[in-house]
């Protein structure tokens, strides 16, 4: 499984990706995570709000910080 955090490196951005390590690691997924900063590269997933959370080069999650029990949610259905 391959999660993206979007986001230009703001605490937001920070915190959702160890929201969305720590809801993997609790689940017991093996994922691997890259941080994406570059503005064309965000834009390019159709994102115009940060941060954003891609899963398996779906977008989940735009423009909001997404909780351990949200992400599990999603991560669960996949």
């Amino acid at each position: 499984m391959e999660i993206k955090i979007l986001g230009t490196g703001c605490e937001k951005c920070s915190v959702l990706e160890s929201n969305a390590k720590e809801a993997a690691k609790l689940l017991g997924m093996a994922a691997q995570f890259e941080k994406v900063q570059d503005l064309s590269d965000i834009m390019s997933y159709g994102v115009m709000k940060t941060p954003a959370l891609v899963i398996d080069g779906n977008v989940e999650v735009m423009g909001k910080l997404a909780t351990v029990e949200e992400i599990k949610s999603i991560l669960e259905k996949k």
